[in-house]
């Protein structure tokens, strides 16, 4: 690969002299033989306003849609594979050179077809594996931590950055380096912990893999990601010796391990944004860290100042002032979001030098990856890659070495673990031991082995006995499925609801959209259900047709925020049309099975941040304790039992409780009554009380989400 990028360049370095031989000069910004500066300087020079504004907007998709215009470029996009994974070892291969032959495609437009010819930046998510079709799961961030040992970080960064770089992505949103400061906050799995030395010492290895590679690593969230009690994005108030002290020091790490990117937090730091923060962005990063790299916005937070924080009445003004404080480049969830932020530049909010100086720190980026010369990866290079053998035995290993022993009782004068091979029949219990959760910031993998395959495979099916036990929780209530909903169109039935969607919270007027949504359960945090749509001033109309399943129905209503009402045949069951903060609110009914009933649901929005289901108990499963009986006799039946319990956590979802959700704690203890050893096997990322049942048995691992070879 480097014989062939050396060819190139001569190649190139070649037809430039020729072009100058015939009195054809190129432009300085196509000469690989000038500096960096003067190739920045003489492209800056050449472009328009709006070429300008698209190298600092980023966003999720591709040229699909016709309604996209990128004519005048792009910072970089987030390519998907189309069609998904199947669960086989060789779809592995198709979808990881599909994967390399869709952005070389994207690209080929961009660089032929593109006034200038900017390349773009494919990114992508690596907290633990690139998040892409296909690609290897390693074991979470939080127990590569657990491994203590920066040459495991070290190999499984260099398997991943080759994985991203053999399909052309040059940019991860990775790491993430926020101190975990409270085990509630629902993304402790992503970190690397609590302690700042430890994850100064994790990050900076992962970005020092990644940027050897010529892959862009961009350290995560600045700064200060989790609030009090656990509370994602919350805003803080720390004071400037705890900042420094505490959460500068992974991210300065970073920055001197070579991270040309760095990624803002959601909250405000102070009082202030941090996606306009100026103290944060300018003063610290840029100026006292010497950081020479682009500062990027997380999702939609550029527009947080708006309807999150409200210290802004409007997004371009919101744009104006991040812009202006150190922020580089905006990313949003899609291209229809960008007009805000380019009206604060076409109506001149912005100075021309603030966006120079941020388009600059982007195309110095891309001139150093060498994007301009060699834009374009060998499909071969991903086939390649997918059949390695050295990163499928790197995840093996990080697995192995982060597995924590917490407790190891001695009975009858020997340890619980390892265990006798005298044992014989050994139960494995829990649905956590079936399902190889591989945690946050995942894809579907082929051929990844759960601890129950691991088990079954080391001592033959015959000697393992399974039982699911009650699950992991026991929820009282679960989203209509559309199985249930049905509706009219064009005289005929369909499944899902019809969707009417207005522009304003009073569902007057025509509806801007009609579609067919197939359930009711929606979360649209800074966007809109759809174009022309506001998404923080609309409202909504469900209708259809709701069909009982065969175990009845006696509670229906709504879980969400904001207002809402809920009418059955007619009669209105639920009244929540009042700006409220999120919570459930059901109504007592019976409904018999297989009966149809007429439903209507409205809903409004005047703030953004929705988050609206229609919820039923129907199907609800109720024999939580018979499936606790059931593998308290398989258990019995065996030598020993390993239990797997797990947690639910991740993004938008943090803990109110620290115990094991649903009735796993009950479930522990009654397998221990049974006198057989008894094994705990945790499986999430951060803290479980056990006081309710450690004492009672004999060994417990925390083996958190191990990765696809973690069983």
């Amino acid at each position: 690969m480097r014989a062939r990028l050396s060819v190139l360049l001569v190649l190139t370095v070649a037809a430039v002299g020729a072009a100058a031989a015939q009195g054809a000069t190129p432009p300085t910004y196509r000469n690989p033989a000038a500096s960096i500066d003067d190739r920045v300087r003489d492209l800056i020079g050449r472009m328009s306003p709006q070429e300008k504004f698209w190298q600092l907007y980023m966003t999720p998709g591709d040229r699909d849609d016709a309604t996209n215009d990128w004519s005048h470029g792009a910072f970089g996009l987030q390519i998907g594979v189309k069609g998904g994974i199947q669960a086989v070892s060789e779809q592995r291969l198709i979808t990881a050179r599909d994967h390399a032959a869709r952005v070389n495609a994207i690209q080929h437009y961009f660089v032929d077809s593109t006034r200038l010819g900017i390349p773009i930046i494919a990114f992508d998510e690596a907290v633990h594996g690139l998040n892409r079709e296909g690609a290897r799961m390693f074991p979470a961030a939080i127990a590569l931590a657990a491994t203590w040992d920066t040459l495991v970080m070290s190999h499984v960064a260099a398997d991943v950055a080759r994985e991203a770089k053999s399909r052309g992505v040059r940019q991860v949103l990775s790491p993430v380096i926020n101190i975990a400061s409270d085990v509630r906050w629902g993304r402790v799995e992503e970190t690397y912990g609590e302690d700042p030395y430890l994850s100064s010492v994790m990050g900076s290895t992962f970005v020092r893999s990644f940027e050897q590679y010529g892959i862009i690593a961009t350290p995560k969230h600045f700064v200060a990601n989790v609030g009090d009690g656990g509370r994602d994005s919350y805003p803080i108030a720390l004071d400037r010796r705890t900042l420094m002290e505490t959460h500068f020091p992974p991210f300065r790490a970073a920055v001197a391990a070579g991270a040309q990117s760095v990624m803002t937090s959601y909250n405000s730091v102070d009082g202030s944004p941090a996606s306009q923060n100026r103290w944060l962005l300018t003063d610290v990063l840029k100026q006292e860290w010497k950081f020479g790299g682009f500062v990027i916005s997380d999702a939609a937070a550029t527009g947080g100042a708006t309807v999150l924080h409200f210290t802004e009445a409007n997004t371009p003004a919101a744009a104006k002032h991040a812009w202006e404080s150190g922020l580089d480049v905006v990313f949003q969830s899609t291209w229809a979001q960008h007009r805000p932020y380019l009206q604060a530049i076409e109506q001149g909010l912005v100075a021309p030098e603030v966006i120079d100086s941020a388009v600059a720190r982007v195309l110095r980026a891309k001139f150093r990856l060498g994007l301009f010369e060699q834009p374009y990866v060998d499909e071969r290079l991903a086939l390649a890659a997918a059949t390695s053998r050295i990163p499928d035995m790197d995840v093996r290993f990080a697995a192995e070495q982060s597995i924590v022993l917490l407790k190891n009782d001695a009975r009858n004068g020997r340890a619980t673990l390892p265990l006798a091979n005298t044992m014989n029949r050994i139960a494995v219990i829990g649905e956590d031991a079936a399902e190889a959760r591989l945690g946050g910031y995942s894809t579907a993998v082929p051929d990844k082995v759960s601890i129950l395959d691991g088990v079954r495979v080391l001592l033959g099916a015959a000697r393992v006995r399974y039982a699911p036990g009650p699950g992991r929780l026991s929820p009282p209530f679960m989203p209509v499925p559309d199985t249930n909903l049905s509706s009219d169109s064009a005289g005929v039935r369909v499944s899902g609801l019809r969707g009417e969607y207005f522009d304003n919270p009073r569902l007057a007027g025509e509806p801007r959209i009609t579609r067919r949504d197939r359930q009711v359960n929606f979360g649209w945090t800074l966007s809109s259900p759809g174009l022309g749509i506001p998404f923080d001033w609309y409202s909504a109309r469900w209708s259809g047709t709701l069909t009982v399943p065969k175990s009845g129905v006696k509670r229906i209503g709504v879980e969400g925020n904001d207002g809402w009402r809920l009418w059955l045949d007619g009669k209105l069951l639920v009244d929540n049309w009042q700006k409220s903060s999120y919570g459930s609110r059901l109504a007592n009914v019976a409904l018999t099975p297989g009966s149809r009933h007429e439903l209507k649901l409205e809903f409004f929005e005047t703030a953004g941040n929705t988050r609206v289901k229609l919820v039923w108990d129907g199907g609800m499963r109720d024999d939580w304790k018979a499936r606790i009986d059931s593998a308290v006799r398989v258990a019995r039946a065996s030598d020993v039992a390993v239990v797997v319990a797990g947690i639910e956590e991740g993004e938008f979802r943090d803990r109110s409780s620290l115990a094991l959700p649903g009735h796993q704690a009950a479930l522990i203890q009654a397998v221990a009554a049974t006198g057989k050893p008894t094994i705990v096997v945790l499986i999430g990322g951060s803290a479980v009380t056990m006081e309710p049942w450690l004492d009672r048995v004999g060994a417990v691992l925390d083996a958190w989400y191990p990765g696809e070879r973690g069983g």
